[in-house]
């Protein structure tokens, strides 16, 4: 990501929240260009990366195969905000962290065959489709969650000051777009969620993304050891970046945030620049890699859908992303854990359910990680 100073529909005028910036390079697309894209859900976005169209034919079949898909207007039923009609929309974005199978090595832990969202991002298209509004929800915030039912069909008690990223735990995706819905009163629109297997080999597969840190980060939990200045990081290296939370700020999820938010952005940038247009097996291998990683609501559950969707998003690049950390406060209880800041959390909500900017008062004086002094200008 790079640290992007230009005005957007998140805070006017603010800094973006990125610890490292993208150098710029690659080649500028032909204008009149057509671009066709499979959008992704990349950490916490992540986010979005656009990837040249998918064949037809038997290609189309094998990509559609890979897609796996979730029902949440089926599961969640109609007890749930209105949908905007102001052109805009919202996409609930998880990173998960799977602690099974071939994501033990990467997400570390017991294998125990949990799942939590490491990551989540509520991304708001603005009206027109042009620009987009990032908003992470720290998962260490303690909500209440509403009463899920589990995709095993079990029901959960609704349950008090509990974690964020529970409700992924508990009940799957469903229970994450229920609870991102009680405490916004906002639609999401649509689901995406990708894994760490994925997401690794995504990065490898677009042949690294640029990063520059202005600060040694070096956290042994996260197995990544960068020295201040511009790196090609691999996708094992990019996943320890968006994963490391003791190596930068106050070692708190908050400075980790930052992040994810800056590599999204340098991901986005990369992936436009990689010219898969004129390398049909590059764009196969792209696109099989990026449908096996996510998981989409049933809406967005095939290729076509996936393709159409995505080719209204492609005019979203980084710098038409504004990205903000939900307004939170540090839990006088435990400093592990922080707490909505209600009144300034309600300013961003409000600000976009009427798909307006988010008013510059909403993120002021709000707890940041301390991570500010690794972010590059």
């Amino acid at each position: 990501m790079s640290a992007d100073r230009t005005p957007g529909p998140g805070t006017p005028g603010a800094p973006d929240s990125a610890a490292f910036r993208r150098r710029a390079g690659g080649r500028r697309e032909p204008r009149g260009k057509r671009r066709r894209g499979l959008l992704i859900g990349a950490w916490a976005a992540a986010g979005v990366v656009v990837l040249g169209g998918a064949g037809a034919g038997y290609v189309y079949f094998r990509l559609n195969g890979n897609l796996h898909s979730v029902d949440i207007d089926r599961a969640l039923g109609t007890d749930r905000p209105v949908k905007a009609d102001n052109g805009s929309e919202n996409i609930l974005v998880l990173g998960s962290d799977t602690r099974s199978g071939g994501n033990r090595e990467l997400g570390g832990g017991a294998d125990d065959g949990s799942a939590r969202s490491d990551t989540a991002m509520i991304v708001h298209v603005h009206e027109g489709h042009r620009r987009a509004s990032v908003v992470s929800v720290p998962r260490d915030t303690l909500v209440d969650r509403p009463e899920c039912t589990g995709p095993d069909g079990v029901v959960h008690e609704a349950a008090r000051g509990v974690m964020f990223n529970s409700a992924y735990s508990v009940g799957g995706a469903a229970c994450a777009v229920k609870t991102v819905e009680s405490i916004t009163d906002l639609r999401m629109d649509h689901y995406l969620e990708v894994d760490f297997r994925g997401f690794r080999k995504l990065v490898d597969e677009l042949g690294g993304v640029e990063v520059t840190t202005t600060q040694d980060i070096d956290d042994p939990e996260s197995h990544l050891d960068l020295k201040a200045g511009t790196h090609r990081l691999t996708g094992e290296q990019a996943l320890g970046l968006v994963r490391t939370r003791h190596g930068v700020g106050d070692g708190s999820d908050l400075g980790r945030i930052q992040l994810q938010q800056a590599f999204l952005k340098a991901l986005v940038a990369r992936a436009k620049e990689v010219d898969v247009l004129t390398d049909p097996r590059k764009l196969y291998s792209l696109a099989d890699t990026a449908t096996k990683a996510i998981t989409t609501d049933s809406d967005l559950g095939s290729v076509n859908s996936l393709l159409s969707w995505a080719n209204g998003l492609k005019d979203i690049g980084p710098s038409r992303m504004t990205m903000i950390t939900m307004p939170v406060r540090y839990d006088p209880a435990d400093p592990n854990r922080v707490l909505p800041d209600q009144d300034k959390a309600d300013l961003v909500w409000t600000a976009l359910r009427d798909d307006r900017p988010i008013p510059r008062a909403a993120t002021a004086d709000t707890a940041t990680g301390r991570a500010e002094s690794v972010v590059g200008e």
